[in-house]
């Protein structure tokens, strides 16, 4: 058994061992599970991709006179403003003003909420417009100005839904192309694309939240961050195998973080054409190996991960449940599978490459001392599902 305290003045003295989760698989097999969890301190995992329920709060400072906004615009991107007078949330999907959104379909979905997020971690100039009823202690009714990150007083990211645990498969089972929010499918099942790094993945090398929790410090875009809570439509009571890997969408993680200290090559604005704009993002999260059962779940493989495959033509959008197969992770990766005697090409929209970069840097950070380890206030929640929606009436 190891605690954090003793793990994190490793780190500080610069001692602490530290394997990525791409690297820990072929260290247990030549050392076996007793001898490397004894040798091993942190394990790092990571992912990079879309990540839709993404968003950052800003504080403008007060102008001269001074103005309370109750409609705002940046790069004339819709931005959220009710909070207080000079503080605004722009989503990573809100599209910019006047966008023809699919009127000619597929809408192209050029520039949204992420690329706004995008060019600010980027150092580049956006412009503020913002309206105001006006009242005697802020008498301004309208501002037009340009800012860089630079110029404001705070810009945290806050996200309420990222690193999914596991996700869909999509496929299209009809006669006519599709266009997704997991991108072009072609008809009758010539493509199917997915979305996780797979062995790489936080949650799917923490599969029974036994390190990662509220408080868990994370490495976001490059910035210290933390969970702040479960994330939205976390639902862990789903499906699992016998190594308690979850085989559908499971839980999710609430992130923040100070977006002055972000990297861009880890913030990307996405445009998804027929269906709307989004976020690119790096996550990396370190996995303390405080015994060997912890050891054990991080040296989960591509094999022993299944997804399942929905066809996005009828099932998905009409909520069926219908599952055509599941399909593992090596499998997805190696290009192109077989689905009733079919050849179906396979895509990733999460870059594993990209994840692969951030779970090295991070271990580069806790070996140099950079980055310590926090113990979570208290774990995610084991036992939940996800409701529906209901359409009810009134008096229902």
């Amino acid at each position: 058994m190891k605690t954090y305290d003793q793990i994190n003045k490793k780190i500080e003295s610069k001692k602490a061992v530290v394997l990525t989760a791409d690297e820990i698989i072929d260290y247990v097999d030549k050392k076996g599970l007793e001898k490397a969890a004894k040798e091993v301190d942190v394990v790092t995992t990571a992912t990079f991709g879309p990540m839709c329920s993404s968003g950052c709060f800003l504080n403008f400072g007060h102008s001269k006179p001074k103005i309370r906004m109750t409609e705002a615009w940046i790069d004339d991107v819709l931005a959220y403003s009710g909070i207080a007078a000079v503080d605004l949330y722009i989503g990573a999907t809100q599209l910019k003003h006047n966008d023809p959104a699919n009127m000619y379909f597929p809408g192209e979905f050029r520039f949204g909420g992420g690329h706004v997020i995008e060019k600010l971690v980027a150092g580049e100039k956006c412009q503020l417009f913002g309206l105001s009823y006006g009242t005697q202690d802020y008498p301004n009714r309208e501002i037009r100005t340009w800012f860089r990150m630079e110029d404001l007083n705070q810009a945290v990211m806050v996200n309420p839904r990222n690193c999914y645990q596991n996700y869909n498969v999509a496929i299209n089972c009809s006669d006519k192309p599709i266009y997704t929010y997991l991108g072009y499918l072609k008809p009758n099942m010539k493509n199917l694309t997915y979305c996780s790094a797979g062995q790489l993945s936080p949650l799917l090398n923490d599969p029974q939240y036994k390190t990662i929790g509220v408080g868990t410090s994370v490495w976001l875009a490059g910035a210290r961050g933390h969970v702040y809570s479960e994330g939205t439509q976390h639902s862990p009571t789903c499906k699992r195998n016998v190594k308690e890997i979850p085989t559908e969408g499971a839980g999710t993680l609430a992130l923040t973080g100070d977006m002055k200290d972000m990297v861009p090559e880890f913030v990307r604005g996405v445009s998804f054409r027929g269906y709307g704009t989004s976020l690119a993002l790096g996550v990396g999260i370190p996995i303390p190996i405080l015994n060997e059962s912890v050891l054990q779940q991080t040296c989960v493989r591509d094999k022993d991960i299944k997804a399942p495959v929905i066809d996005y033509s009828y099932d998905y959008p009409q909520k069926t449940g219908k599952v055509i197969c599941r399909l593992n992770y090596e499998q997805l990766k190696s290009g192109e599978v077989k689905i009733k005697d079919k050849t179906v090409e396979t895509a990733s929209l999460s870059s594993y490459a990209k994840a692969l970069k951030i779970a090295n840097i991070l271990k580069d950070e806790i070996k140099a001392g950079d980055f310590l380890l926090s113990q979570p206030g208290h774990l995610l929640p084991r036992i939940q599902g996800m409701k529906p929606l209901k359409v009810k009436g009134e008096r229902a």
